[in-house]
């Protein structure tokens, strides 16, 4: 995202009030519109915006599949709206006013039809940026730990086994027992994309400033892939509960109330997931957006206005920015603790509630007569 970008200018605005007025008068009545910002910095595009040029883009690969085959060109020659023409093609990007806005477009006799578009943009260069980056750290730390044992590493990879240690002890090993070795290397991998993901969110410039976590297709997919792992090693006592519920039978049979419930509750699971990552990290980027274009806001009315309002924005921003890289652990922790869950679920045992019922009766009867001692 744009936020220090939208923050240096709005200081420049501030430093010279006089200028910004006078240029705003010499546009005309032109006017901001805050949703269009935030929907532009928060959604995806066909190339990467340069720091301090909101004009520019470093421009990415566009494949396309038109009615006449494959093309393939770079963003640059579509990104200031004008056609560009390949292969006898004719492509552009569509308009405001179009269904198919802000997408790659082919003209075919005067009309804009949508070809199978496969091109790399900034959320899927962003991906596999974050792909390389947790593997390179992965790996460098496994390859630090072949060399020295029995050495902990300091610095920058010293932080990456804490993290690594915090959550296989803490949540995967502590939720999962015995079978941690076996879920262990998915949901590693949640926790540290994740993380990765939020983190270059919250960088200005390449390779960050990607929206991807607060993109709903990105966190559905995270999310179907716990809801997979989950139901595919899903024991018979799982399924049992899910189809046949220990239940009185009139709850079952001949309506099939709790079945259905159960079935239901499977794909709520993964709807939470889903929900839960895409509105906190849309939420803390759209907070900072929002502040930041409250100077801008307020300058249209007065350069004075325009000045106070930027101090108390700037401060609440770079709050918001600090609590952003907080919510960024949470988020990827929540994700991971939550989808070990779902997982302990699908491998509990009827056997181990029973003992842990009996436990539990224990327990509880053991309290009751210290009580009554």
């Amino acid at each position: 995202m744009k936020y220090l970008i939208i923050l240096m200018m709005a200081f420049a605005a501030m430093f010279s009030p006089s200028q910004a007025a006078a240029a705003g008068h010499s546009d005309g009545d032109a006017k901001i519109d805050p949703k269009e910002i935030i929907f532009e910095h928060l959604g995806d595009a066909y190339g990467w915006e340069v720091p301090f040029d909101h004009h520019h883009r470093i421009p990415l690969p566009v494949i396309v599949y038109a009615h006449d085959g494959l093309h393939c060109f770079s963003s640059s020659h579509i990104t200031g709206g004008e056609a560009y023409t390949d292969g006898g093609v004719e492509f552009k990007l569509a308009g405001a006013d179009s269904p198919h806005k802000g997408k790659v477009v082919e003209i075919v006799d005067g009309k804009e039809v949508r070809p199978l578009d496969f091109s790399i943009t900034k959320n899927v260069c962003a991906l596999w940026i974050s792909v390389v980056l947790v593997a390179g750290l992965m790996l460098w730390l496994a390859a630090f730990l072949r060399r020295h044992p029995f050495k902990a590493p300091r610095k920058g990879l010293g932080g990456v086994e804490v993290c690594v240690t915090f959550i296989y002890d803490g949540v995967v090993k502590a939720i999962l027992g015995p079978k941690a070795p076996k879920f262990a290397p998915y949901l590693m991998t949640v926790f540290f994309f994740i993380l990765a993901m939020n983190l270059l969110g919250l960088i200005v410039v390449f390779p960050g400033g990607a929206n991807l976590t607060g993109n709903i297709a990105v966190t559905l997919v995270l999310s179907v892939l716990t809801f997979l792992v989950t139901n595919i090693f899903a024991n018979k006592h799982y399924w049992k509960e899910i189809f046949w519920p220990d239940v009185p039978l009139w709850l079952k049979f001949p309506l099939p109330i709790m079945p259905a419930i159960e079935i239901f509750g499977m794909f709520t699971k993964p709807a939470a997931l889903t929900v839960r990552l895409f509105a906190n990290i849309m939420g803390g980027h759209m907070i900072v957006l929002v502040l930041t274009l409250l100077i801008f806001i307020f300058s249209a009315f007065s350069p004075a206005a325009g000045g106070a309002t930027t101090v108390v924005s700037v401060g609440f921003s770079i709050f918001m920015l600090l609590i952003d890289v907080l919510v960024s652990f949470i988020q990827a922790y929540v994700f991971t603790m939550l989808s070990t869950i779902f997982i302990s679920l699908a491998q509990e045992e009827h056997h181990e509630e029973h003992k842990k019922g009996e436990g539990e009766g224990k327990e509880i009867a053991e309290r009751i007569k210290d009580a009554l001692v």
